[in-house]
């Protein structure tokens, strides 16, 4: 059976340089970067010098970047040592954010107090800047916005450039969850002048369980995690060595082959939607997932026109042909409640229809998304689809 992997946007394959890089991290390289002998300043020279390499490539300092678990991780330290130890009492931000940003702002909403405040939609699914500047003007007090630079599950592209000078002009801090972005955009925080980014390195061909913070130098951030001064003191604990320089390997082959690998991934994203258009031509693309330029090229959002009794079994059907997608509609199996983006962008009448996110990376080919559409094809037609009783 084939085993087809389109769910990129979830996590992607590690390259194998990377592989290879944290092999010999963990077989050679075992000293704790504390450690003041030889075998812990080796390690804690290479941590160092992976710090060094990601700020180049942002234009940042290396004391700005922090290791961590992750996206998730980042973007909580961020949110509530924001509020700790900045004094923010607003956070502005919208209900299509990843739940890293949505949960940790609802408990310091109901924890700590703060106000927050989602701003309204456009009908594709981008925050309406025209409300994000009446917050600003209207809300007192210290003021953070938290807007993810892509959306995870409809490929949105919000002009990050305009909200970072609409922010500086009205004094807000502003945090972006760039887990999506990282990897994949060029970023220099000086040209736009953000405080807070986060990136998890396994959306970008490295290792799970890493990823970094970007916090703008003499922010008045302290530590969220306390109990050693690793990180410059914001988070205690023993670095993570194999997966630092696995993360370190990632980034840097990501950004040195980013627009041949760009063009290749944005080439089956083009071929997608045009194979997905001839097979259905009622089908529709979620937030601006369709749109080339405006929205990322790794992803796309697909609304098929396919019945709500059918589509019950539709994830399904695509596993057992061996292909991984992930559903993005509330009458997807397995789902309670839905997505929580598409929730906010479609209709009751459209979210009866399943959405799928497809997802693509370097590994992927035309090939494959022509058994995928295939595979989708006959099962639209097959009314005798399988069931689970």
């Amino acid at each position: 059976m084939k085993q087809i992997y389109l769910d990129n946007a979830a996590t992607t394959r590690v390259r194998d340089e990377v592989i290879e890089k944290m092999q010999s991290a963990l077989a050679n390289c075992y000293g704790n970067p504390s450690s003041t002998h030889g075998f812990g300043r080796t390690a804690k020279t290479a941590i160092e010098t992976a710090r060094k390499t990601i700020a180049k490539y942002l234009n940042a300092q290396p004391s700005e970047i922090i290791f961590t678990s992750g996206g998730t991780e980042a973007d909580n330290m961020i949110l509530r040592c924001a509020v700790r130890d900045l004094g923010v009492d607003t956070i502005i931000t919208s209900r299509l954010e990843h739940h890293a940003v949505l949960h940790t702002v609802e408990e310091l909403e109901a924890q700590a107090g703060v106000k927050v405040c989602y701003l309204d939609l456009e009908a594709d699914g981008n925050p309406d800047m025209d409300h994000l500047r009446t917050l600003l003007e209207s809300e007192k007090g210290k003021k953070l916005v938290s807007l993810m630079h892509i959306n995870n599950e409809i490929g949105n592209k919000i002009d990050m450039e305009a909200v970072s000078a609409l922010c500086k002009e009205q004094g807000a801090y502003l945090h972006s969850d760039t887990v999506q972005s990282i990897g994949h955009y060029t970023w220099d925080v000086q040209a736009i002048p953000i405080d807070f980014m986060t990136a998890a390195a396994h959306k970008f061909h490295g290792p799970k369980g890493v990823g970094f913070a970007y916090i703008r130098k003499n922010s008045g951030m302290k530590p969220m995690i306390v109990g050693g001064a690793q990180e410059r003191g914001y988070r205690a604990g023993t670095e993570p060595f194999h997966n630092i320089v696995g993360l370190e390997e990632a980034f840097v082959l990501a950004y040195d082959h980013l627009e041949e690998e760009r063009q290749y991934v944005s080439s089956l994203k083009k071929y997608f939607i045009d194979s997905i258009l001839k097979a259905f031509p009622e089908a529709k693309f979620n937030g601006l997932s369709g749109d080339m330029e405006k929205s990322t090229y790794t992803l796309v959002n697909v609304r098929l026109p396919i019945s709500q009794e059918k589509a019950l079994m539709l994830l399904f059907h695509l596993d057992i042909k061996g292909i991984a997608c992930s559903k993005g509609s509330a009458c997807q199996s397995g789902s309670d409640s839905g997505s929580h983006v598409l929730s906010q962008i479609l209709t009751e009448k459209e979210l009866k229809n399943p959405s799928l996110r497809f997802s693509f990376s370097i590994y992927n080919t035309k090939d494959e998304i022509d058994y995928t559409v295939k595979v989708l094809k006959e099962f639209s037609k097959d009314e005798k689809a399988p069931m689970i009783s």
